[in-house]
């Protein structure tokens, strides 16, 4: 449509002027921590312009862009090369959430500083004990006059060691899925402790945290005490929507950037690298085109998040496999080719286990789509 078209020059247009050559590619996965201050100020002139709640209702600020526009602003920022954003956990997690399951009150003390990138937010649901098994998790929550008193550990938390703001996933009474509370937590307080993890990159964009009595006010409990399942998976299905575009847009420049490697160093003469290369690039296409699918439905299969996850993760970690290949069949890469394919290769390790692993995954594809009989996943 041709208003769709005028959408894509303005956002084209906003990102000529406004993204600068440093900026391009900073961030991303295993490199969560580099240029963060510019990426923050990069990501608070976004939020100025309107694009980071694009999505978002009208009535709470944002433009309330139809989905067809979601994905053109997705895929012109990725084409561009802009930053990896540092507000998405707040943009796309948690105010969605206090949209739909939060109090007046909460939207009014939230909304805006989200809005604005004004406050960072991170995610306080894995523990050592319980990942994807969520329903495990042993954070407690207690009442002690009008506030909530928390204790225990999060672990894989990302960006914790820059967040304002958590939102914990505790268990405030006996029980498995109905025993938990989703509490909104402030990180700067005493009773919270971070600790970086060093990962297999060198970087530590993932934490440990440690709640010691830490406090948040009594109102900050998002639905009812014990309806904390509920609002964590509601929370999760929110993270998965027209953003998984850009994503995707950012793996085929991943990949044409590896074609175009294996081209200069000689890596492409060999007849088996090139049919991988090739698959690679047939492989993208089923991702997106299944994506693209998934987003025009009113009501996608209750599975589907766990086939998109596994299509990404697996594809992500046969990129990375693939690039090594490339760079010890050819010669002639540079240092930074080096050290940008090595750093995917190993961050990529961990696509299959976090956000819920992918052996999860196919026992959910298992009983939810081939109803076979539940597994034993203690």
């Amino acid at each position: 449509m041709a208003d769709d078209e005028a959408f894509r020059r303005e956002i084209r247009d906003w990102l000529t002027v406004n993204l600068t050559d440093e900026l391009r590619g900073a961030g991303g996965p295993g490199r969560e921590n580099e240029a963060f201050p510019q990426r923050l100020e990069f990501t608070r002139r976004l939020a100025g312009a309107g694009w980071t709640t694009l999505a978002w209702p009208v009535a709470h600020g944002g433009r309330g862009a139809s989905l067809a526009r979601q994905v053109i602003f997705h895929e012109e920022y990725a084409r561009s090369a802009a930053p990896s954003r540092v507000d998405h956990i707040g943009t796309t997690m948690v105010g969605p959430t206090l949209m739909d399951l939060g109090t007046p009150a909460q939207q009014q003390r939230f909304l805006p500083p989200l809005r604005s990138a004004a406050e960072l937010w991170c995610q306080g649901y894995s523990e050592p004990g319980a990942g994807s098994d969520l329903a495990g998790v042993t954070t407690r929550a207690r009442l002690d006059g009008d506030e909530w008193v928390i204790t225990g550990q999060k672990v894989w938390t990302s960006l914790a060691h820059v967040a304002d703001w958590c939102f914990v996933l505790a268990r405030t009474s006996p029980g498995r899925h109905d025993g938990l509370s989703y509490l909104l937590v402030p990180m700067r307080q005493p009773g919270v402790t971070v600790r970086p993890i060093r990962q297999l990159t060198g970087d530590s964009e993932f934490n440990e945290v440690f709640f010691d009595d830490a406090r948040t006010d009594g109102d900050l409990v998002v639905g009812a005490p014990g309806e904390g399942w509920k609002v964590a998976m509601a929370t999760l299905a929110y993270e998965r929507g027209a953003a998984t575009v850009g994503q995707q847009i950012g793996f085929q420049r991943d990949l044409d950037d590896l074609v175009a490697l294996a081209r200069s160093t000689g890596a492409a003469a060999d007849p088996l690298l090139r049919l991988r290369l090739a698959r690679a690039s047939a492989d993208l296409t089923v991702l997106r085109s299944h994506t693209l699918r998934t987003l025009a439905m009113e009501k996608p299969p209750p599975a589907n998040p766990s086939v998109v996850k596994l299509l990404w993760t697996r594809w992500r970690q046969s990129l990375g496999e693939l690039a090594m290949d490339v760079l010890a069949f050819g010669g002639g890469a540079s240092a930074e080719d080096v050290e940008r394919w090595q750093r995917l290769f190993l961050f990529s390790r961990a696509d299959t286990i976090y956000g819920g692993s992918n052996e999860i995954q196919r026992g959910i594809v298992a009983e939810r789509v081939l109803g076979l009989p539940r597994g034993d996943r203690r």
